[in-house]
């Protein structure tokens, strides 16, 4: 099987969260098809993500959505080089879904088996998207994690900030619900905000000015909380706007300041010149795209944010990251153990906050 090592096809499966994902992306970063199944509606009901209707949803759909991927490749099992699922961090029963699955096709196929850390799935898009070279400095921002990490190689992260509470996108959902916008939060602010004024409520920037690269939200949300209960029945469509885009601004703020000292870091110790990446669900967001692009320019830097569809959860990205790490020879055992956390720099310092993560 080793002969096969970063030759072939991968299959990759995704299902940490909310999406059941399966794809198949070629070692030359092609990606052969790409299916994603959300469950949206399973959990709108209940404002946020539940973990058992998750994991059964997952249970109950990931088959089709796998099969739907390889009719879409046009290829059989024997055909791919591996096959490689999320291993955490996330839901785990939900991990535990795609893992066991995935341990089955390659046991039944004699393939190799990757577990695959999410967060190096979202790491690593900016390779599979446009091809970057090793190092870079990465901005990782999702609705549980809010990091600034060195990329110097598959598996070879160093953190320089991460939350010490909300992450951004956890923020973005806890605000939507403050302003009864609905869900998913995060689109839902985004849109509210593009009739809003950024300018009438005075919402604070986190950590503005401070030292170091961490990042603070939950100051912010609760401020964003106070105006509404000040506002009591005159929260009108035209206050949730303006609300939603002064906290999407203050958000920006607070990403441009602490990349900016993370900037300063990476060129102490690569350089200038080198690509700046932005990955995650909330990297998905137009206002905080252009702002961090503008950063990068003053700076320099590239700028580089993948496609919105590979921005949110998707097992591209978890195939493409099996394909740089299956070149490296570091395959996986089938006991392999999932675990709800997993960080990409195990060598950082604990932080009590979101996205703080443990072995």
């Amino acid at each position: 099987m080793s002969d096969r090592a970063g030759t072939g096809p991968i299959l990759g499966i995704e299902t940490s969260c909310d999406e059941t994902a399966a794809a198949v992306v070629a070692a030359d970063r092609r990606i052969l098809s790409s299916v994603v199944l959300s469950q949206l509606d399973e959990h709108r009901l209940y404002g946020g993500v539940v973990p058992e209707i998750a994991a059964r949803a997952h249970l109950d759909h990931l088959d089709a959505v796998i099969a739907e991927a390889m009719r879409e490749a046009g290829l059989g099992f024997g055909e791919l080089a591996a096959v490689a699922a999320t291993g955490g961090p996330g839901l785990i029963g939900g991990v535990l879904v795609g893992a066991t699955t995935a341990k089955a096709i390659a046991l039944v196929h004699g393939l190799p088996f990757l577990g695959i850390n999410h967060l190096e799935g979202h790491a690593l898009t900016a390779r599979l998207t446009d091809g970057v070279e090793y190092p870079y400095l990465l901005l990782l921002v999702s609705g549980g994690h809010c990091q600034l990490l060195t990329v110097e190689g598959a598996g070879r992260y160093r953190r320089l900030g991460t939350t010490i509470d909300d992450a951004a996108g956890e923020a973005f959902d806890k605000t939507a619900k403050l302003l009864g916008l609905g869900y998913p939060g995060g689109p839902a602010v985004e849109r509210a905000a593009e009739s809003g004024d950024p300018a009438r409520f005075d919402l604070p920037r986190p950590m503005l000015g401070r030292p170091g690269c961490d990042f603070s939200f939950s100051g912010l949300k609760t401020a964003v909380r106070r105006r509404v209960e000040e506002l009591g029945d005159g929260l009108d469509d035209r206050a949730r706007a303006d609300l939603a885009a002064g906290f999407q601004a203050a958000v920006a703020a607070s990403l441009v300041d602490r990349s900016g000292r993370a900037i300063a870091m990476f060129e102490e110790s690569h350089g200038a010149g080198r690509a700046f990446v932005v990955a995650g669900g909330v990297a998905a967001n137009r206002t905080l795209r252009a702002a961090l692009s503008g950063l990068a320019a003053r700076h320099g830097m590239a700028f580089i944010a993948p496609p919105l569809a590979l921005c949110t959860d998707n097992a591209a990205m978890i195939a493409w990251a099996g394909q740089e790490r299956l070149a490296l020879g570091a395959v996986d055992g089938l006991d392999f153990r999932p675990r709800p956390r997993w960080p990409l720099d195990p060598n950082a310092a604990p932080s009590t906050g979101a996205g703080a993560v443990k072995a």
